[in-house]
């Protein structure tokens, strides 16, 4: 397979390594030591090359998986720290939680708004939303009006700022610190954009929100394993 060319370990052992990492929340020091006690000896370092060059791969192959997203959306951000300075991650679900998109912003301005959802309608283009609810920042609103403007976002779409429809998204931050949390930070913008990409896919994998035949940990491995030609 010639995305893996010249890895010396098995596709099977990478993708063990990259699933688990981004499902649980470990160190790749911890991970390291896991595969040490399966007889696998790998450096942290690798693990962590491997997450930079095939979680965004694991999100590529899921995507058409991800089927229907309701219209309703909930839109909010949070703080993830990244070399030493904290930075927002926005984040949109439907109303039953299944995720729609999320991006890594170094401002909470208009124009940040505006890309994420700009970025939230790509990834959802044939279930635009109905209505879109958010926080009070004054951000919202205008980079919405904008969207309408250029036609990428219908004219009826409502937006609604409401603390309580939004406490499903509010809600979700937490199960998704808590795997953040053992990185400690990221080193760079890029590295951690990659990261919380496939913390994303897995936590959506792992909840059932995409297309699997069967859920729990053995529907994870074998969509995993089907999406890179390791089973039928």
């Amino acid at each position: 397979m010639s995305l893996f060319k010249r890895r010396r370990f098995p596709v099977a052992i990478i993708l063990l390594c990259v699933r688990w990492y981004c499902k649980y929340g470990i160190s790749y020091r911890d991970l390291a030591e896991m595969m040490s006690e399966r007889g696998v000896s790998v450096d942290p370092s690798t693990i962590f090359r491997w997450v930079q060059r095939y979680a965004p791969e694991i999100e590529k192959r899921v995507r058409p998986y991800q089927g229907h997203r309701s219209g309703s959306w909930r839109v909010d951000d949070t703080y993830v720290r990244v070399g030493g300075r904290w930075l927002y991650l926005f984040r949109a679900v439907d109303k039953h939680g299944r995720l729609i998109a999320s991006m890594l912003s170094g401002r909470r301005d208009t124009g940040a708004a505006y890309r994420f959802l700009r970025k939230a309608l790509r990834a959802v283009r044939d279930y635009p939303p109905s209505s879109i609810t958010t926080d009070k920042l004054a951000s919202y609103p205008k980079a919405i009006r904008r969207l309408q403007d250029e036609g990428l976002l219908p004219q009826d779409v409502e937006h609604r700022t409401s603390k309580y429809l939004n406490n499903i998204i509010e809600a979700d931050h937490g199960p998704l610190k808590r795997v953040i949390r053992p990185t400690r930070g990221f080193q760079t913008m890029k590295t951690a954009s990659v990261t919380l990409m496939g913390f994303e896919t897995m936590r959506m994998i792992r909840r059932g929100h995409c297309i699997q035949r069967k859920r729990q940990a053995t529907g994870e491995v074998r969509l995993i394993d089907q999406l890179f030609g390791l089973a039928a």
